[in-house]
């Protein structure tokens, strides 16, 4: 959480001036709908968790909806997504040999990103798919960008003979989808499991190649 901490005091810092009071309604805000869902929490629960009274919420915030964009919104544009394109970049412009060794450490890279961004993970994915706002946001700071350059990783890998001949976006889709669904899974659904973290990258990767990869 620590790092956590830095990113939600950078958001304080940077996004705009934030009162005492407005901090800590945010910082409220985050720790709810993390925990419980933007649907399942109230205003009144995240006044008498900041400690304020909740008309003091809609003095600085019309609508519980514009609450979660003041977070979510800056915290995308201003931090996340900066954040989270140089923290990818690390994997998608090393040159790696193989496939197989990229995904791997694609894995890896997000499997560490997910351990110190969990909180703000947890409300992107839980209120990316019911906010279209959000969802432009994600796909204009995060998603294309990431995507081209997969798309043209994946293109190299088929111009080395690596990877059987199908369109790329949908190499990336099946690879992406697998990597994704490998995390979630592991630190958002079932994070109590006894896990085997390198046997199941070992396994996940290995399943991306009999799916997409040349013998």
């Amino acid at each position: 959480m620590a790092e956590e901490k830095d990113i939600f005091k950078q958001l304080f810092e940077q996004v705009e001036p934030f009162t005492e009071k407005q901090q800590k309604i945010v910082e409220a805000a985050i720790e709810m709908f993390a925990e419980k869902g933007y649907a399942s929490t109230s205003t009144s629960q995240i006044a008498k968790k900041a400690g304020v009274a909740e008309g003091t919420i809609f003095r600085h915030y019309k609508t519980k909806k514009d609450l979660l964009l003041s977070i979510v919104s800056p915290t995308m544009a201003k931090l996340i997504a900066p954040f989270v394109i140089r923290d990818i970049n690390k994997v998608l412009d090393a040159k790696y040999e193989r496939y197989e060794d990229f995904l791997k450490a694609m894995i890896l890279n997000r499997q560490e990103f997910l351990k110190d961004n969990m909180t703000v993970f947890k409300i992107l994915i839980q209120e990316i798919p019911f906010h279209p706002e959000l969802k432009e946001q994600f796909k204009e700071h995060i998603a294309r960008k990431i995507f081209e350059k997969f798309t043209a990783l994946v293109d190299h890998y088929k111009e080395k003979g690596q990877i059987i001949d199908l369109p790329s976006p949908a190499v990336v889709r099946f690879s992406a989808t697998s990597i994704f669904g490998l995390l979630l899974v592991r630190y958002v659904f079932l994070p109590e499991e006894d896990w085997n973290d390198e046997k199941e990258i070992e396994m996940t990767v290995q399943m991306i190649l009999n799916g997409v990869g040349k013998e």
